[in-house]
């Protein structure tokens, strides 16, 4: 039980006073050892048990520990130097410092001779310890017993194959490909059949003519069935309406006097660009500005967080010499508290004793007054209840009507203003179906009449848009009509003047060849009849 006790106490003093021995071990194994909870042990047993264990005890517990170790840390601990300079000073900054002084470092400088022994001792031990090298016996090597290989035996050259030789370049690869001939012949042919079919050309003008003047339906050009929606044909005829208002006004106002406006439109697409130049220059001078306006902010930003910096780093210096200050009045004043409540322990004791007795009672007089409340809600809660049953027993008691007679043109009785009997209340509800069947039947006829005049609408709008479709339909292929009789012409005209060219260079020209002369002479008849 004595150890188990022993041991509980030692480990809940080195939990309570490990931030004391975390400076002690720290700077001991910055300085000589590896990190190792037996340190922390050995200096709460040094600090508060040795005077409860002796030396002797000390020393075995020391000596069954590693030696070196022991001996390190123990020269460290019990230094002198150390124990007045450096543990007292940062002991003290967990508690006060006259009492680490009396409490804690004299009692470890007393100990210091008697603890050098020990550490002596420890000394001569690992002096004194000699370690047993265990030699082993060194192996021999041994050759392998191989077998002694075979000779090889010599390979049977390979005979050295013998290259075909190879086809001459073909002939063709410098010469033209047959493919080149042939194509500049078939362009040569077709050149001529092209010359030849223009004399034939002008059968298409006949045609065109024809086409004009005898009165071809020109609705059969445009004549695809298209099935369109509601949408499509109000959209249609809104198209073509807009189409006829426009072309109304454009005719309006060309009869009152107004001029082309190109010129107007020109001038004003050259003032629009004017304006997008200038508004674009205007919008790179503000970038630019901005861009330099950003600039000098941010060097203005910065140099006001230099003087911040400045500021604060002042005024953090001054916060930390008052907090200085101020600690150090507070430890004073603390100390003198600590010396006056050591003074003043009994006096403050009674103090306590009667404020605990004074509690006490009158935690017990309001105790009984709740008490009593709570007696007296009960009972109250009780006689209620009492009541309430007494009342609920003599309702029960008297005779109750079984039937009961309802007339239904009575109202109900509860002074309301809008109340009405059953039998009013049937008339009103048969009136409302009435009028609501009414409401619908007078609706249902206004969406058909309305449902007939839309689809009225939607005629009106196809007849509309079949009649603009037949006129741009005509319009349109008279135009193309005019374009292809006006090309028809042109195509004539050069047609002439090629004949004419190709004449004279057969009958003046003495250099082409004459087999191409008597083919082409064998056409003059037919070119001087087109051409006349």
């Amino acid at each position: 039980i004595l150890e188990e006790k022993f041991v509980l106490d030692t480990l809940a003093g080195c939990i309570e006073y490990k931030s004391l021995f975390d400076v002690v071990v720290n700077a001991f194994f910055v300085r000589d050892g590896r990190y190792c909870l037996i340190s922390e042990l050995i200096c709460y047993l040094a600090t508060f048990q040795l005077e409860e264990l002796g030396l002797q005890h000390f020393s075995r517990i020391v000596k069954s520990l590693d030696t070196a170790k022991m001996q390190k840390f123990l020269r460290f601990f019990f230094n002198a130097l150390y124990l007045n300079t450096w543990i007292k000073d940062e002991w003290s900054q967990f508690y006060d410092s006259l009492y680490v002084k009396e409490n804690w470092i004299d009692p470890l400088l007393r100990w210091q001779p008697k603890v050098q022994q020990l550490i002596e001792q420890l000394t001569d031990k690992l002096s004194n310890h000699t370690t047993t090298v265990k030699t082993s016996t060194v192996t021999q090597p041994k050759e392998f017993n191989l077998t002694v290989p075979r000779p090889r035996a010599i390979p049977i050259p390979l005979p050295i194959p013998v290259l075909e030789k190879r086809p001459p370049v073909p002939p063709s690869t410098y010469k033209p490909p047959k493919e080149k001939k042939q194509l500049e012949e078939i362009k040569t042919k077709n050149r001529r059949k092209a010359e030849v079919s223009v004399l034939c050309s002008c059968s298409s003008l006949s045609f065109l003519l024809n086409c004009f003047f005898c009165n071809v339906p020109f609705s059969q050009i445009d004549n695809i069935p298209i099935k369109l929606n509601a949408a499509a044909i109000l959209r249609e005829g809104a198209l073509y309406q807009r189409k006829m208002e426009q072309e109304l006004k454009r005719i309006e106002n060309l009869l009152q006097g107004a001029g082309d406006p190109s010129e107007f439109l020109e001038w004003q697409k050259q003032m629009r660009g004017k304006d997008l130049e200038e508004q674009l220059a205007e919008i790179e001078c503000r970038r630019l500005q901005g861009k330099l306006s950003h600039e000098e902010a941010v060097l203005a930003h910065q140099n006001v967080i230099q003087e911040n910096k400045k500021k604060e780093h002042d005024k953090l210096m001054n916060q930390y010499a008052e907090k200085r200050l101020q600690e150090q009045k507070e430890m004073r004043e603390m100390v003198e508290q600590v010396v006056e409540g050591h003074k003043n322990a009994k006096q403050a004791k009674i103090k306590l004793q009667k404020y605990k007795q004074q509690i006490v009672q009158e935690v017990c007089e309001e105790n009984r007054e709740l008490l009593r409340q709570a007696l007296e809600e009960e009972e109250e809660k009780l006689r209620k209840r009492y009541e309430l049953i007494q009342q609920i027993r003599a309702i029960e008691s008297l005779p109750s009507i079984r039937h009961k007679f309802v007339d239904l043109t009575e109202t109900g009785g509860h002074g309301l203003i809008c109340e009405m009997s059953i039998v009013e209340l049937r008339e009103r509800l048969a009136l409302l179906r009435e009028a609501q069947k009414a409401a619908e039947e007078e609706k249902r006829d206004q969406i058909i009449h309305e449902k007939q005049a839309k689809e009225q609408l939607l005629l009106d709008k196809l007849d509309q848009i079949s009649l603009f479709r037949a006129e741009l339909g005509r319009a349109a292929a008279l135009k193309s009509v005019f374009k292809h009789v006006l090309d028809a012409c042109l195509l004539l005209r050069y047609q002439r003047w090629l004949l004419r060219v190709q004449f004279m260079l057969l009958i003046y020209h003495p250099v082409l060849n004459l087999s191409y002369r008597r083919q082409q002479f064998s056409l003059v008849p037919a070119l001087i009849c087109f051409c006349c």
